[in-house]
């Protein structure tokens, strides 16, 4: 159970986007989403509810309207205008039998007593009313007189004045109104009955385009300004991320800007803070390992002297290659400690020359180097330091792996270098330790070949100050791979 529980929860980790920009607009425009789906459930509702009282006001005038009317004519003048006005969504019949006890169903009760109501108030007291409601889509023409209405027809009168039935017209036509229908029976003061149908039409009952129409452009308002007002809040940390990413990569970069929100600004200001005061702790670091590596060169010089004036010669070789490997740990760690700072901007550089610049410089000492693939524009970098990273991984193939294969590999967004030998490779385990500082194997890295552990570890730092990386890896046919990525920019 925890297992399927921790796997559901990665799985919902996954699809959750990882920026806060995504976030925060996923978080406000589903509330907004949901809380305008609320907001169309409400309307609709209580649209309906107007609608429906609406159209009984309306229905309620109009047959208080019409009985007065009908009470004042003729027998002969009534059907006259009971055919004129009989069109729905108001059907008007005269002479049904009186209406007969309602189903007991409280609800239509109760809207039958509220339609009652409102057409007592439009007629008055004076002519006695009985009215049932129903649901018209379940109803034939007129309620409990339906049945004999649609066998007997709908009385009206021709051109002539005689009496014309039409058989099942009514309950026929009746039956493709929608709604709630209520049937209402007046008796005139000479006792005739008429009898009303009042059902709503169908297109009080449409779906509502205006307010759909009106959600949806405040809904597209809205997002708009979600968009804006998010996107103008989380610029600055974008911004700040920016920075500090680039941090590594040029410690003496621009500060960043200091404005926006109270907390923005104030994590911009102790950033750019920061990053003083690491530029000023490295360039005084590197200040004072210059000038311990230029009072070392005096005494070195000293001891190479008077080394020379040795009558063993043994003795002499010995004491020169001692001081000499002096020299190349001092220069070595003097790289390291600079953290191969960067000396003024970026310029486009001719990878292919340097590299065979390289090639040159490794077969006049004796090395194999050989160059796979070309690179198809220039790349922006800092070429002393590139020289140096792609300097070393050279010569430790040449030294160590009998000789060294550079294979280049150019895209639109990234250059990748693998500079491969056939030595015996490395374990595993010592792939990633090899970069620390000072870190040698035993096996193929000893003071007699001027190594000092620092190579793998200046050309990595070389890499990461570039925005790229450098890793090994062991070939699947024997030898190692170093593999150089350096991102292009704009």
């Amino acid at each position: 159970m925890k297992r399927l529980l921790h796997q559901s929860s990665a799985a919902m980790k996954r699809l959750l986007p990882r920026s806060l920009f995504a976030r925060m607009v996923l978080v406000l425009l589903g509330g907004l989403i949901v809380a305008q789906l609320l907001s169309f459930a409400v309307h609709w509702r209580e649209r309906g509810e107007y609608m429906t009282r609406s159209l009984g006001m309306r229905s309620a005038q109009r047959i208080g309207d019409i009985v007065r009317l009908l009470d004042t004519l003729e027998p002969a003048e009534r059907a006259k205008i009971v055919s004129v006005l009989s069109s729905p969504p108001l059907r008007l019949t005269l002479d049904l039998p009186a209406l007969g006890p309602a189903a007991d169903d409280p609800e239509k009760e109760e809207q039958a007593a509220q339609f009652s109501a409102a057409v007592q108030r439009a007629l008055g007291d004076e002519f006695p009313l009985v009215v049932q409601a129903s649901d018209a889509v379940r109803r034939g023409a007129f309620g409990m007189g339906a049945g004999r209405m649609e066998g007997r027809g709908r009385r009206r009168l021709d051109a002539d004045g005689n009496e014309q039935t039409e058989a099942g017209g009514a309950g026929q036509g009746m039956r493709r109104f929608a709604g709630v229908s209520f049937v209402v029976q007046a008796q005139l003061h000479d006792g005739t009955l008429i009898t009303f149908d009042s059902r709503q039409p169908p297109e009080s009952a449409s779906w509502p385009y205006r307010l759909v129409l009106s959600l949806a452009v405040l809904l597209a308002a809205v997002i708009a300004v979600t968009l804006f007002a998010v996107r103008w809040v989380t610029r600055p940390l974008k911004t700040l991320a920016e920075a500090a990413q680039g941090l590594g990569e040029d410690i003496n970069r621009p500060p960043i800007d200091e404005s926006g929100p109270l907390e923005v600004s104030r994590a911009a200001r102790a950033f750019n803070a920061m990053q003083q005061k690491l530029a000023r702790f490295i360039s005084e670091r590197t200040q004072t390992f210059t000038a311990m590596s230029h009072d070392l060169k005096t005494p070195i010089t000293r001891l190479r002297l008077r080394a020379e004036m040795l009558d063993d010669a043994e003795l002499r070789a010995k004491f020169v290659k001692d001081l000499q490997e002096m020299e190349a740990m001092v220069a070595s760690a003097l790289d390291f400690m600079r953290g191969v700072d960067q000396q003024g901007p970026a310029q486009p550089i001719d990878i292919m020359a340097l590299l065979e610049s390289l090639q040159e410089d490794a077969r006049e000492v004796g090395g194999d180097v050989r160059i796979e693939g070309a690179v198809q524009s220039s790349f922006v970098g800092h070429a002393h330091t590139l020289k140096r990273c792609l300097g070393n991984l050279i010569d430790n193939s040449v030294n160590y792996g009998q000789r060294a294969t550079i294979v280049v590999a150019d895209g639109p967004d990234q250059l990748t270098i693998e500079v491969r030998d056939e030595g015996p490779g490395m374990p595993e385990a010592e792939l990633e330790r090899v970069f620390e500082p000072f870190y040698r194997l035993e096996a193929s890295r000893n003071r007699a070949t001027g190594g000092s552990g620092l190579g793998l570890t200046i050309a990595r730092n070389i890499a990461r100050a570039h925005g790229g990386d450098l890793v090994l890896r062991n070939r699947a046919g024997g030898g190692l791979e170093a593999v150089l990525t350096l991102p292009r920019r704009d």
